[in-house]
């Protein structure tokens, strides 16, 4: 029971500081002259993410933990953690385009060219599943793929227009 308590609270706690992170490099970003595009879609994002969370903390504060499972989940705070730093400043939770900036294409974007939905994706299904919660997981698998679909269309379509040139 303890260690379920103590990955929820890493998980909230986590969340909580890529918010703050989020909103202030939103607003670094805004003050460079950056525009937020295709906001509409952004609430139920939030709302996916706050329901899911919640309804882990409802339904699996006391569940023991898939130990296979909480090895993935490790690796997808790996992938998390070098996501955020490759694009520092410019990391945030909502469509944020600078006219004249390049893509970055360094670190894990390398490889893939939305890394950051990759972790999103798992941790949506794989956080459940370290509670041996595989139903939960599908349901919010499924909710998260609506949402998904329509973020990153949204987004591939704002770059669409920056440079691919910055390779560092």
């Amino acid at each position: 029971m303890i260690w379920s308590i103590l990955l929820l609270m890493a998980v909230t706690f986590e969340r909580l500081g890529e918010l703050r992170l989020a909103r202030n490099n939103t607003r670094a970003l805004m003050v460079r002259g950056a525009t937020e595009v295709a906001a509409g879609h952004y609430p139920a994002i939030v709302v996916l993410h706050a329901v899911w969370l919640l309804g882990l903390w409802l339904l699996a504060w006391n569940a023991p933990l898939e130990m296979a499972w909480i090895a993935v989940f490790a690796g997808l705070q790996i992938l998390r953690l070098w996501t955020l730093s490759t694009l520092g400043r410019r990391w945030t939770t909502r469509i944020i385009v600078i006219p004249g900036e390049t893509l970055v294409m360094s670190g894990p974007y390398r490889f893939l060219r939305h890394p950051n939905y990759v972790v999103v994706i798992g941790e949506i299904a794989v956080l459940p599943l370290c509670f041996d919660m595989p139903l939960y997981a599908l349901i919010f698998t499924l909710a998260n793929a609506l949402i998904l679909t329509i973020r990153i269309r949204a987004e591939n379509a704002a770059l669409s227009g920056l440079s691919h040139a910055e390779r560092a």
